[in-house]
């Protein structure tokens, strides 16, 4: 939640009939029925009737000029209705760790790497003997072998 809370309209793109949210380096769609919730709460934030907030780009503007709303209350609500936010968020990060080697999702989200590993370990998933770094670069001196060489 303390990164949730620090986003802003700048980190919401929207390219085409799709919605992207930067949570890490790249940007990341959202499913429709979630970015349709998300562009309805940008119009729609909280804090906004007051002096100090009235032109916040953040998506959860706090009380404080210029600060986002604390991370708490906004865990707090969410329980509320029955999503407990770590343990979405821990689900959300082995679902991903499924599809993608825990580097890629661990740069992607801004995730340290050994906590993916760890996650990647406990899902059971695939990528074990993936190697970080670019793959688009030949190392040094490498060259692939022709097809006509014997």
């Amino acid at each position: 939640m303390s990164r949730v809370v620090r986003l802003t309209f700048d980190d919401v793109i929207r390219n085409g009939d799709t919605v992207l949210l930067r949570l890490g380096k790249s940007p990341s769609p959202i499913p429709t029925p979630a970015a349709d919730l998300l562009l309805e709460h940008i119009v729609h934030r909280d804090n906004m009737n007051t002096a100090t907030n009235s032109a916040s780009r953040r998506l959860f503007p706090g009380r404080s000029t210029g600060q986002p709303a604390r991370p708490d209350h906004m865990s707090a609500p969410l329980s509320e209705i029955g999503v407990p936010a770590a343990a979405a968020r821990g689900a959300a990060i082995r679902r991903q760790l499924l599809e993608m080697p825990a580097p890629v999702v661990a740069d992607s989200l801004g995730c340290h790497h050994k906590t993916t590993t760890r996650l990647r370990n406990e899902t059971g998933g695939t990528w074990s003997r993936y190697a970080p770094g670019d793959h688009g670069r030949s190392p040094a001196g490498w060259a692939p072998r022709g097809t006509g060489d014997g």
